[in-house]
């Protein structure tokens, strides 16, 4: 009985850590994301010229 608790709460922190990872990193893949959108914008107004 043990081992599973201990197993559990293992899992439940890994996936805890994950989960906060993920979120952490969501924001700045949309600033990256934002900010390519913007580079290539300026190239192709580059490019027109």
């Amino acid at each position: 009985m043990e081992e599973i608790l201990a197993s559990s709460i293992q899992s439940g922190f890994a996936v805890a850590v994950a989960a906060y990872l993920l979120v952490r990193m969501e924001k700045r893949l949309d600033d990256l994301t934002a900010a390519i959108g913007e580079l290539r914008a300026a190239i192709e107004g580059e490019g027109a010229r």
